[in-house]
């Protein structure tokens, strides 16, 4: 059998090497750098290898991202031509990316940001009751992770909204589709929550005009990706008072540098990109599967347009 080779910062090769053996007991799992002889790989499972990492592996037939983004995967110079390109798409990430994008829009709907000022001061004071069924959430990005997060969030009373490239059918979340629609998407949205993939198209999406298309006190909510929004022009809307505050998980720049202005406005709460982290044991299921196939000479699940890039 052909090697899968395995590189991230972020995840431990022990527990997915535990997790992918179990379901494949003769795998030779090999963990970057020391990959051996780089013909033997077959399948590659990363997030942000560098640059050149794929040089020699003349038998490499899929790149499967550790995660749902692909963005890390298409910035390679020299991605082989004839390898599939794989994404994770795991309920366990679906429901903890509901789960934080949920948390944030309670925050700002049940007024955390001003009462977490009171207790700053020592103030005992209350302010009027929101109401739940006039606070307009919109959803940029209608796929896996966004379809569930909006789901989740009309369950609990809320008008909400998505936008996606294409019209989408979701039971209790209205669809805008497409650029003819972006404006009136964003005329109506409170609350703005990005669960886009990265893609020249979404790139800088977030920036100035945006946000001024957004109604006076609403929030930014981004999980997608951090070449999504850009940062200069978010701080300029919270300092002028267009937009009243923002919760953050991810950056142009990761770590997120310690003298960035985030780190201490007022109206930012700063998150070190864990909305949706990937659990080994969870998708090594369908990492299994798809290396099976691999080898087999099926068609993978999961795969990527490198056309699209999502």
């Amino acid at each position: 059998m052909p090697a899968v080779l395995f590189r991230t910062d972020n995840d431990s090769p022990d527990q997915w090497r535990e997790a992918l053996t179990k379901r494949i007991p003769d795998l030779d799992f090999r963990v970057w750098p020391d990959i051996g002889d780089p013909e033997d790989i077959g399948f590659a499972l990363v997030w942000k290898a560098p640059a050149g990492a794929y040089q020699g592996m003349t038998n490499l037939k899929a790149i499967c991202s550790l995660g749902q983004g692909v963005d890390h995967i298409f910035a390679e110079p020299n991605l082989p031509e004839g390898a599939h390109i794989l994404r994770i798409v795991d309920p366990w990430m679906a429901q903890a990316m509901a789960e934080w994008v949920l948390l944030q829009v309670l925050r700002f709907h049940r007024q955390g940001m001003e009462y977490e000022q009171f207790q700053r001061e020592k103030r005992w004071a209350k302010l009027p009751a929101p109401e739940t069924s006039t606070r307009r959430i919109g959803i940029l990005g209608l796929g896996a992770l966004g379809a569930q997060a909006a789901t989740t969030i009309a369950a609990l009373g809320f008008d909400v909204a998505g936008w996606s490239r294409t019209r989408k059918e979701i039971e209790g979340v209205r669809s805008f589709a497409g650029e003819a629609e972006f404006d009136a998407f964003l005329a109506r949205t409170d609350i703005l929550c990005c669960l886009l993939p990265l893609t020249p198209e979404t790139t800088d999406i977030i920036d100035a005009g945006t946000l001024a298309k957004l109604p006076k006190g609403a929030f930014v909510v981004n999980s997608g990706r951090g070449a999504q929004l850009v940062e200069e022009d978010l701080l300029a809307a919270l300092d002028n008072g267009h937009i009243a505050g923002a919760a953050l998980d991810v950056f142009r720049t990761e770590p997120l540098p310690a003298d960035h202005p985030f780190w201490d406005h007022p109206k930012v709460q700063v998150w070190p990109h864990v909305s949706a982290q990937t659990n080994a044991e969870s998708g090594a299921d369908q990492v299994a599967e798809n290396i099976r196939r691999i080898f087999a000479g099926e068609q993978p699940v999961n795969t990527v347009s490198r056309e699209r890039k999502y």
